[in-house]
C-alpha cells in the first residue's frame, strides 16, 4: 500500500536541509530503484519553482511500504529528521486513484 509522509519544517530550516539534502536523496533513490516511490518533493516557501534563500516549509513523499508501521519507521529515520528539519512528521494510508 502507499502511505503519503507529510513533514512540515521547522522555520529558517534552510542551512540544515541543505546540509542533510545528500543522505536524504540517497533513501529517496533507493527507494525508486525498488519501483516503489510514487513521488516525492518539497513545498517551496514562495510560489514559486526556486525559492532562493526563502527556502521551503516541508516535503511529501508518496511511497510503498509494508504497512503503517514501517511507513512510520522509514520517516522517523529520514535525515531530515535526525538535523533537525522537520518540526513535525505525519505519516497516513494513501490510496491512489490517478493516474491510473
Amino acid at each position: 500500500m502507499f502511505y503519503a509522509i507529510m513533514a512540515s519544517d521547522v522555520p529558517d530550516s534552510l542551512e540544515k536541509r541543505s546540509s542533510a539534502r545528500p543522505a536524504h536523496l540517497e533513501r529517496l533513490q533507493a527507494l525508486q530503484a525498488q519501483g516503489r516511490l510514487l513521488l516525492a518533493g518539497p513545498h517551496p516557501a514562495l510560489d514559486a519553482n526556486d525559492p532562493g534563500s526563502a527556502g521551503f516549509t516541508g516535503s511529501l513523499v508518496v511511497a510503498e511500504f509494508d504497512s503503517l508501521e514501517a511507513a512510520q519507521s522509514w520517516a522517523d529515520a529520514d535525515p531530515y529528521v535526525s538535523a533537525g528539519v522537520y518540526e513535525q512528521v505525519t505519516v497516513k494510508p494513501f490510496k491512489r486513484v490517478f493516474p491510473a
